[in-house]
């Protein structure tokens, strides 16, 4: 893989301010930071999911759910904690005219 130099970094960098303008790229480096934080945690509560998942299993043998009116509550809560997440203020478009 070549090693980039100086001058090939200002290039890169000239071509991303003819594509984008110099009035987007903070709001594009908003939204590239917004979108590495979501990822990160996604990441981080896939690997909690997942050790929470293998202490379940070390500790009792699995049992088959059934879908009853107790389980239908849960999921019901968890869509509206996942709706929770957009209504933040740091999830929030700052300025909605663009």
């Amino acid at each position: 893989m070549p090693n980039l130099g100086a001058m090939e970094i200002l290039l890169i960098v000239f071509v991303i301010l003819l594509l984008f303008g110099a009035a987007k790229l903070p709001d594009l480096a908003r939204s590239v930071g917004r979108s590495a934080r979501i990822f990160k945690s996604e990441v981080k509560e896939m690997q909690n999911d997942e050790a929470s998942a293998d202490q379940n299993q070390n500790q009792a043998p699995a049992q088959p759910r059934e879908l009853t009116s107790g389980n239908a509550g849960n999921t019901a809560a968890q869509s509206s904690a996942e709706e929770g997440f957009w209504d933040r203020p740091e999830n929030q478009r700052t300025n909605p005219a663009n």
